[in-house]
């Protein structure tokens, strides 16, 4: 994917590594003072006390603010980030941007405003907008505050548990997270979720069904992108595929458990994921993923 010296996108918010800390030499008044200071903040002084010469202000266990990145957005990463990490970040800000060009271009001709989402970076665990969550649940859309959530570490996972490797395998996670935010603004995720708490037994198809739009419009991104800025490889697109069979819920079902349960399906099979992400790809068009139908 030719991602390399591309506009990256200012809407990422690096929350990897947990709080802020603050450094002060322990000593006379001064360090008193310091202690006085920790302690009406919520601190814990022990750390500064036994010479770390490091203290959390606030509760050191508290996950961070999902609503403040750390320094400026897409900037100061964690110190410990390595340099495959750091591509990693680089390479999914520009997709990032990417699909802010897109769907600012297809929202246009609708005659609507595209409103552009946050993507919140977070390392082991996160307090989002929509309430705590683990790494363990993978990237995720909040839709109550238009931010996608990513740990890095999701892509190590992709390759070596579902064998999906690849920017733009890692690229589609992404677009498929932006597409749930699409779906967002125009109102589908309500009426899907209104639709959901009627309760039934098409709460899991519903579900279904809004997870393969999203690929579909994963799809359709890919497609105007390519068209737009050729940003697709030779390769690039099987990479995709790759990456949305390996994530269906019969072969997760399958490394999990043993066996399929289609009736617990909430995002689709390998076969139905792949069908609707490369549709998006050929038809470049929103009308082209009505997959409620």
């Amino acid at each position: 994917m030719r991602w390399e010296g591309r506009r990256e996108s200012d809407n990422v918010e690096d929350q990897r590594g947990g709080g802020r800390a603050m450094r002060y030499g322990v000593g006379g008044i001064g360090g008193l003072i310091v202690v006085i200071v920790i302690l009406l903040l919520g601190g814990d002084p022990r750390r500064l006390l036994e010479g770390s010469g490091e203290a959390q202000v606030g509760d050191p266990s508290a996950p961070a603010d999902p609503s403040a990145g750390v320094g400026e957005p897409g900037q100061n990463p964690p110190a410990q980030e390595s340099a495959g990490e750091a591509q990693t970040r680089h390479m999914i800000s520009v997709v990032l941007a990417e699909t802010e060009d897109v769907w600012s271009e297809i929202f246009r001709g609708m005659g609507r405003t595209y409103e552009e989402p946050k993507l919140v970076l977070f390392s082991g665990s996160v307090d989002s907008g929509c309430g705590f969550a683990d790494a363990a649940v993978g990237p995720f859309y909040c839709p109550r505050n238009g931010k996608v959530y990513l740990d890095l570490s999701f892509y190590d996972e992709l390759h070596d548990r579902f064998g999906a490797s690849g920017d733009f395998a890692q690229a589609y996670v992404l677009a498929h997270e932006v597409g749930h935010h699409v779906q967002n603004l125009l109102g589908i995720s309500d009426k899907v979720a209104a639709a959901q708490a009627r309760g039934g037994r098409q709460a899991n198809a519903l579900s279904v069904r809004l997870e393969l739009q999203a690929d579909c419009l994963a799809g359709v991104w890919a497609h105007d992108a390519d068209r737009a800025h050729q940003l697709l490889e030779k390769g690039d697109i099987e990479e995709g595929l790759r990456a949305a069979s390996a994530i269906g819920d019969d072969r997760i079902q399958m490394q999990s458990q043993g066996y399929v349960a289609p009736d617990a399906f909430t995002h689709g099979s390998s076969q139905e994921r792949v069908d609707w992400f490369r549709r998006g790809i050929e038809k470049g068009s929103i009308d082209a993923c009505n997959t409620f139908e």
